[in-house]
């Protein structure tokens, strides 16, 4: 999915490319849940005749300065992606374009052609981006509630720290909150926790100054080279758990260290056990709930994050709840004893709170209903319970079909 590295990089293909030439033509798609707050004729109105004075991004968002206000921006979701013919620009898993589809793509949301020929579009397959036109996307959300930018805004190392220190969640949430830093995702998240050797779970405040500086310097590594390689996955370094963070169907091997998948911070997360250990009180205590391994076909079919909101940030409760909240719902799931069947006596009293008194009861069984047809019941008819005592031929379940005196 694309985080900054590949923002970045459609951001760079467009300060080299399109910068200084005026947009001749606009196409905007007929898509309210991509295109918001805008109709696409508005939006074509407000773009032609304007020339793109330069790229900007802030996390995963980019944004085009033009000459005059509105401006487009560019919110990427899961499968945003920014093309632009003839030219190279960074491909990913789902972003779903190929040199031989038709262009325009029938996924493009946005597309332009400039004074000299040259045409950009915005693509989104899974229609999770938002396209929008804005006066100042920086002064506007999402953008205006981002955290520092994590390649252009970075945080000192006593910064971090102290950051950290006042976060009491598992520090793979805390990364993937963008009002805490921007940019980063879910596989930068799980590159540097890895190299940091820091496990996903372990709890943001716990981490020591030394695991802080090493957290930073990691932070720095991977964003920097990613971007360098211009977000070209083939060219990050073998040592990267990114290699084989998607391959989930067996079991799979860093340096000789099998990976693991869990859940945590609401996310699919890849770790290597036996270099990222809970440290301090945690230690020793459950990591989290396993990810459930996925056929290729439902993996290739559908997101293996699981995300729609790919920006994350939700908090992680301690490792002493979640025991705590696990121990509580195999309680609840255990099989309730019986008990005792009430008499037919006092359930004919309650029959009218019989639905609220035997809710959650086990319900009767093919079993029980052969009993009641082995064993019939015996049937006193209503006379005799006028009379009070039974005759003594029914009573000693003598032939009941003689013809029988009346009872006056």
């Amino acid at each position: 999915m694309p985080e900054l590295p590949e923002v970045e990089a459609a951001r760079r293909a467009i300060e080299e490319h399109c910068i200084g030439k005026k947009i001749k033509k606009a196409i905007i798609a007929d898509d309210s849940k991509v295109i918001d707050g805008v109709s696409p004729s508005d939006f074509v109105a407000a773009l032609v005749g304007k020339t793109i004075v330069s790229a900007l991004r802030k996390g995963k968002n980019l944004w085009l300065q033009l000459d005059s206000p509105p401006f487009p921006s560019f919110q990427f979701g899961m499968a945003g992606a920014v093309y632009i013919k003839g030219v190279a620009v960074t491909k990913y898993k789902r972003s779903a374009v190929n040199d031989s589809d038709e262009w325009p793509s029938k996924y493009s949301k946005f597309f332009v052609q400039l004074d000299d020929g040259l045409e950009l579009s915005f693509t989104d397959k899974r229609r999770f981006a938002k396209v929008r036109l804005l006066e100042d996307p920086a002064s506007k959300p999402p953008i205006s509630e981002l955290g520092p930018d994590a390649l252009l805004e970075p945080m000192t190392v006593d910064e971090l720290h102290g950051s950290l220190s006042k976060k009491k969640i598992a520090i793979k949430a805390l990364l993937l909150d963008q009002g805490f830093v921007s940019g980063i995702g879910n596989w930068i998240a799980d590159e540097v926790l890895y190299q940091a050797r820091i496990h996903p779970l372990q709890i943001a405040s716990s981490l020591s100054r030394e695991s802080s500086a090493t957290l930073h310097k990691c932070i720095k590594e991977v964003i920097e080279k990613a971007v360098e390689v211009g977000a070209d996955s083939s060219q990050f370094p073998n040592n990267w758990i990114f290699h084989s963070r998607e391959k989930k169907s067996k079991k799979n091997f860093i340096d000789g260290k099998e990976i693991d998948f869990i859940v945590a911070g609401g996310r699919t997360t890849a770790y290597v056990p036996g270099l990222q250990k809970l440290n301090g009180n945690q230690a020793g205590k459950a990591v989290g709930k396993p990810k459930a391994r996925t056929s290729k076909k439902k993996r290739d079919g559908d997101d293996d994050d699981n995300d729609n909101n790919e920006d994350g940030g939700s908090e992680q409760a301690s490792e002493e709840e979640k025991i705590a909240r696990k121990a509580k719902s195999k309680r609840e799931l255990r099989p309730k004893s019986p008990g005792k069947k009430p008499s037919a006596k006092r359930k004919s009293k309650a029959s009218d709170t019989d639905s609220e008194e035997d809710e959650g009861a086990p319900a009767a069984t093919d079993d029980d209903d052969d009993d009641q047809k082995k064993k019939p019941r015996r049937v006193t008819s209503r006379k005799q319970v006028m009379v009070g005592k039974a005759p003594k031929k029914l009573a000693n379940n003598q032939n009941t079909n003689k013809p029988r005196k009346k009872v006056k």
